[in-house]
């Protein structure tokens, strides 16, 4: 392949870079200015990764003024390409490749094809292979119950599997003690997440057990919960939030702390939620027509 100064080639590894000119050639080494990026790459001759770009008569193109012309016709001389094209009114230019706008874009298969990008037969078997195995794991009944950082007991991989498929689930994890509640809760709401089933949590938890449930959060889901008190609250409405409860998808609070603070409360409430988790709920004391502070803020 012939390079000569003033010919338009795209960098088929770069190509956001846009329509590049060949400034300098040596031989062994050939130089392209990419005027859209304001940048200049080197390329050895053997191996250089470029397309030849050649407009064909029906094309829009740019010049350098950004004035759209459309392609009638395209001759030859000493190796670089010269565009008959006409402007909006009609009138017919001569366009030297050159004078070509540097913005060109090439994201439809038909413009690759055209251009001379393609792929590697390998790189498309790559892309097969991983949407492959994408519809793979998305189809998988344990879809959202894997990469879990905890051992898989059964009893509860099945309580987890048989509530988490459900569209908004509603149930009381009522183990014994040690039997791993807090897990189960994570994996059902790690398998919501995933699933698209979820994206906004809140957790209410006993004050004494605010980074406990953090922790485990983090540290065995890769859930990154905000924990939320007074001060982080009102922090966040000074920043100018009016609802301090929609600027994280992942809330984690006390029951003490909404009990304490009318206000916060009534924003949590405000806020749409996807999920609510209360632990230690067996605590919230409810009489037929006495129930408690805490058992109707849950």
């Amino acid at each position: 392949m012939e390079y000569i100064v003033g010919q338009r080639w795209v960098s088929q590894a770069e190509s956001k870079l846009g329509l590049g000119m060949v400034v300098e050639t040596d031989g062994r080494q050939i130089t392209l200015l990419f005027p859209a990026a304001e940048e200049e790459r080197i390329y050895a001759v053997d191996n250089a990764p470029l397309a030849r770009i050649v407009y064909q008569p029906g094309d829009t193109v740019q010049d350098v003024n950004h004035t759209a012309l459309t392609v009638k016709a395209i001759e030859y001389n000493r190796g670089l390409a010269y565009y008959l094209a006409t402007d909006d009114k009609g009138d017919e230019i001569i366009l030297p490749e050159s004078k070509v706008s540097g913005a060109i874009q090439l994201s439809t298969p038909t413009q690759r094809v055209f251009s001379g990008q393609f792929d590697k037969n390998i790189a498309f078997e790559l892309r097969a292979a991983s949407l492959h195995f994408r519809h793979k794991l998305h189809s998988s009944k344990a879809r959202g119950l894997l990469g879990c950082r905890t051992s898989l007991l059964p009893h509860q991989l099945y309580i987890a599997q048989q509530v988490a498929q459900r569209f908004a689930p509603r149930v009381l994890l009522a183990d014994e003690v040690g039997l791993g509640k807090t897990i189960e809760a994570g994996m059902i709401l790690h398998h919501q997440l995933q699933t698209g089933l979820a994206s906004r949590a809140l957790i209410i938890v006993p004050e004494s057990l605010q980074h406990q449930w953090l922790v485990e959060m983090l540290r065995r889901f890769n859930l990154a919960f905000a924990l939320f008190d007074q001060q982080r609250c009102e922090a966040i409405i000074e920043a100018g939030d009016d609802n301090p409860f929609e600027t994280e998808q992942l809330i984690l609070c006390s029951l003490d702390f909404l009990l304490a603070n009318p206000q916060l409360a009534a924003q949590a409430e405000d806020s749409e939620w996807d999920m609510l988790i209360v632990d230690e709920a067996h605590h919230l004391q409810w009489q037929e027509g006495a129930p408690s502070d805490a058992y109707q803020q849950v």
